[in-house]
Order: C-alpha cells, then structure tokens, then sequence
C-alpha cells in the first residue's frame, strides 16, 4: 500500500474514531453538534467530560506508541518499551509523591514535572548502571527493568504510610484513567509531546543506521552512545508527560509498534508515524470502552489495554514457530 495513502486512511480512521466516541457513553448525545463545531462547549458533557478524555487519549496513545517503537529499534529488542526500561515506573511515582501531598495534588504542572523528573532519574540510573558494560543492549534492559521494580516497590511503600483516601485516588489514577484530566494540563504536555514525536521523526534515519549495530553506526560517522542518549532523553520526556495525564497504560508502546511493522515494514519514519495514530486511535478506544463497559462506573484503562495486550501476544506466543 502506498504510504501517504495509508497516512491518509490511519487520520481518517482517527477523526472517525473521535467523532463517534465522543456521542459514545452512559448519556446518550446527538451528533447534532458536528453541525456547529464551534459551539461544542455549549454541550457541558462533551466539552467538561468527554472531550478532556479524548484530546488526552490521543495524545498519550500517541506518545507512547513513538516511545515504543523507537525503544524497540535503538535496543534492538521487541520488548522494549517505556514500562521495561523502567521510564514509566519513574515516573508513576513521581506522580505518587505528588498526588499523596496534599498541597501539591491540585497544581497540574505539579504531576507534570514530577513525572518528567521521576523518567529522568530513573533513565539517569539506568545509564549508570548500564555504564559498567559499555551501555550493552542487555544492561540496559535488565536495568531498566530492576528499576521498575524498585520503583514500584516505593510507591507500595508510600501507599502503606499514607492516608487511605489519598491511597484510593492515587492508586486508581496509576492503574490508567482520564477521568480526573482537565484542559490545563493538557495545555501542559501537548506541545512537549508533539514536538518530542517530530524530534523522532527527524532521527528516523539516524536510529535505522544505529538499528545495523554500534560498529555500523560508527563507520558511518554515527555516535550510537550520544544519540542513544537522546533518544531516551526524548522518550523520557513523552512517557513523563503521559504518565501526568493518565498514569500507568501498559502494552500501548509494545503492541501497537508490532502490528504496524509487520504492515509498513522496519524504515523508522514510516514506522513512527504509523504507530502514533495508530496508538492514538486504540488508546480513545480503550478509553471509551473503559467508561462506558459497566457504567455508570468505569473500569481504569489500564485495564483494558493490558487484557487485550497479553491476549495479543498470548496469540503470537502460541502461532509462532520457534521462540
């Protein structure tokens, strides 16, 4: 298929799927108001509860889809995503300390620079740890994922120590929700996460080159360490501000770059793009079926995105060959 083409259909798909989930829910809406786009805010449950979810969905399934599909490619490994590198265990819970202190759980800039801080020194300590085996694909791996578990065994620490009802807040924002998200953060992390996924975009040839091997990669005037450096710094970034909007959703940045390479093909650029929307467009699915399954309450979306992540590789697992 050509690949603008595809593009093309991928945006479609996405607008469509934000249209129709937008009238999708416990209160039934009339899409008369895709006749007056601009007076949407006079619709309180779309403008106030709908909306806010959507543009945050969208947002994160597009981060963390770029972050996964880069992770994959720079380490070489399918596995890697925010959550086994331990970017996401940082920041949850820089969140967490954040959301369990009472003079800081309102400011929204607050959950975002504590999740920002939260990847940054966790990726810091990764490095660290890394360092001592020449930042080897496997040290960094098995770092990361050490320093998730450390990570959540702080936060478990935290809740045990804490307020209960700072504990029930806290613990159903980390397990995945948009409920609680508002337009002033999502004025926040927008532009960071935007920008961030372009700054893949424009080192998508850079990370097909380091993708062949470090000695490659330097003989074509590449410095695989440095650049590796400014990928996690990027993916950080993006995981930081999504874990602000929506805590801990899991399998977005891991399954959705699989599907999609194996129906565009390993080229980054293509890759990048096609993964966001893509993850863009499950993540608002995700999220509508999470507040409307059992309504008038809802599931976190976590929830959902991690059954129907390991049912995915539950699938792979038992159709392939040879593992």
């Amino acid at each position: 298929m050509n690949r603008a083409l595809l593009i093309g259909l991928l945006l479609v798909l996405l607008v469509a799927t934000v249209v129709i989930c937008l009238g999708i829910g416990p209160t039934g809406i009339s899409y008369k108001f895709l006749a007056d786009l601009l007076n949407i805010q006079n619709d309180t449950v779309i403008y106030l509860v709908r909306l806010p979810r959507i543009l945050g969905a969208l947002l994160a399934g597009l981060g963390l889809a770029a972050a996964g599909c880069v992770l994959q490619a720079i380490l070489r490994n399918p596995l890697a995503e925010p959550y086994t590198l331990g970017i996401s265990g940082g920041s949850a819970l820089g969140v967490t300390i954040v959301l369990i202190t009472p003079f800081l759980a309102g400011a929204s800039i607050s959950l975002a620079l504590a999740a920002f801080l939260g990847a940054i020194i966790s990726v810091s300590l990764v490095y660290v740890i890394s360092a001592r085996h020449r930042f080897s694909v496997s040290s960094l791996i098995l770092a990361g994922v050490i320093l998730s578990f450390i990570c959540s065994s702080l936060v478990l620490l935290i809740f045990s120590i804490s307020r209960p009802t700072a504990i029930q807040s806290a613990l159903f924002f980390l397990m995945g929700n948009f409920s609680s998200l508002n337009y002033s953060l999502i004025k926040i992390v927008t532009a960071p996460i935007l920008l961030s996924i372009g700054l893949l975009v424009l080192f998508a040839r850079d990370i097909d080159v380091l993708t062949l091997g470090d000695e490659k990669a330097s003989h074509l005037g590449i410095s695989a360490n440095a650049l590796r450096r400014i990928l996690f710094l990027i993916a950080s970034l993006i995981t930081g501000c999504c874990v602000a909007m929506c805590g801990m959703v899991g399998f977005v940045g891991l399954m959705i770059p699989h599907i999609m390479r194996s129906i565009v093909g390993p080229r980054q650029q293509m890759l990048i793009i096609s993964s966001a929307i893509s993850g863009a467009i499950f993540l608002i699915i995700c999220d509508t079926l999470a507040r409307t399954i059992i309504a008038p309450a809802e599931l976190p979306v976590g929830v959902i995105t991690g059954i129907i992540g390991g049912l995915f590789f539950i699938g792979i697992i038992t159709n392939a060959k040879d593992i």
